[in-house]
């Protein structure tokens, strides 16, 4: 570079500890104040503060963080309701961003809202192409890097991070969905916008295109569910997403099973005896003793269930027409899953 010659706008945040490695929007006074069209809070109400660093979340300081992910200006109520949902104290996000553990937290949108915005949950919803899904997410990320300081090697000690840590932001598939949502079965209208966060590592597909049956088909996604390494299996309590592709759905309503059947036989098959847990993975007779649940370390028997506490399980219709379901497992149970309507 010459001297004097200007520097390139995307160089210079990338050169900065601001991005996630990838380039963002630069965040000017005129894309700032067109982002903050899309709400109808004050620029400085304040949200919270977010650990560890304890960077003050406002209205203004999260458009920014928006705009740099390259979202719309109807994305921000979503953005901000997500924002004020994962600084809960319940949900723990101080002890994520310093975990070695690769989990983030998943958005998952409910309402005619995420609809009217185009937020996806049919194919590929967990993956690229859809904007609304991919900077949605993508701004939780850089509000918990800038904001937060939740910088790899930093303040994070994660060992490998996630995919789900450059954006994590889905909805259900509503065009083949045979039950009511998530944020209906919790009580919710389904004319209310209502976010669901769950701390949960990158899906792990479960393959299945013999099952006619239900039963046979919860069981094969059952055993994706368990896991010797998983937190899931060894810690007291633990968060899980499953989504269930539209087929699977379909095979499990026609065959009887209403939405709150299909959650009860997840958590009733999935788990493992003692003699099994013992042979690797996470088992500690101390986390037996300090599960949930009663567990008998000294019973060979004994079944563990995955899910100690059925609101533990969050499970969603989504992805495309096909033979693959999907599960999402959780960290080691200092995380609770937080839920609730946001301002339109």
């Amino acid at each position: 570079m010459v001297l004097n010659d200007p520097q390139d706008e995307f160089e210079f945040f990338l050169e900065k500890p601001w991005s996630d490695g990838l380039p963002v929007v630069t965040p000017t006074d005129e894309r700032i104040e067109r982002m903050l069209s899309g709400t109808k809070r004050s620029p400085a109400e304040f949200i919270g503060r977010v650990p560890p660093a304890m960077g003050e979340a406002t209205v203004h300081s999260v458009a920014v963080h928006a705009v740099m992910a390259g979202c719309k200006p109807e994305y921000l109520p979503v953005v901000l309701g997500a924002t004020t949902l994962m600084l809960h104290d319940e949900f723990n996000m101080n002890g994520v961003q310093g975990t070695m553990h690769g989990v983030a937290p998943l958005m998952i949108v409910n309402g005619p809202y995420s609809e009217e915005i185009g937020i996806h949950g049919g194919n590929g919803c967990f993956g690229p192409g859809f904007r609304a899904n991919a900077s949605i997410g993508r701004a939780i990320r850089l509000i918990l890097m800038n904001l937060g300081g939740g910088i790899p090697g930093v303040s994070s000690m994660t060992i490998f991070g996630t995919p789900l840590r450059y954006t994590a932001c889905i909805t259900e598939n509503l065009q083949f969905h045979p039950w009511e949502t998530l944020a209906e079965s919790r009580g919710y209208g389904a004319d209310e916008n209502v976010i669901t966060m769950a701390m949960v590592e990158s899906p792990r597909l479960t393959f299945d295109d013999v099952s006619e049956k239900p039963e046979r088909l919860l069981r094969g996604i059952a055993d994706a569910m368990t896991g010797l390494g998983s937190w899931n299996m060894h810690a007291p309590r633990t968060d899980m997403v499953v989504a269930m592709n539209p087929q699977h759905a379909k095979i499990c309503s026609e065959g009887g099973l209403t939405r709150a059947d299909v959650h009860r036989r997840l958590c009733e098959l999935a788990g493992h005896k003692v003699k099994d847990l013992k042979r690797g993975g996470n088992w500690r007779r101390e986390r037996a003793l300090d599960m949930y649940i009663h567990v008998d370390p000294d019973d060979d028997e004994f079944f563990v269930p995955v899910i100690k506490d059925p609101r533990d399980l969050h499970f969603i219709v989504a992805g495309g027409w096909g033979s693959g379901s999907a599960v999402c497992h959780g960290w080691s149970g200092g995380s609770r899953a937080v839920h609730g309507p946001y301002e339109v």
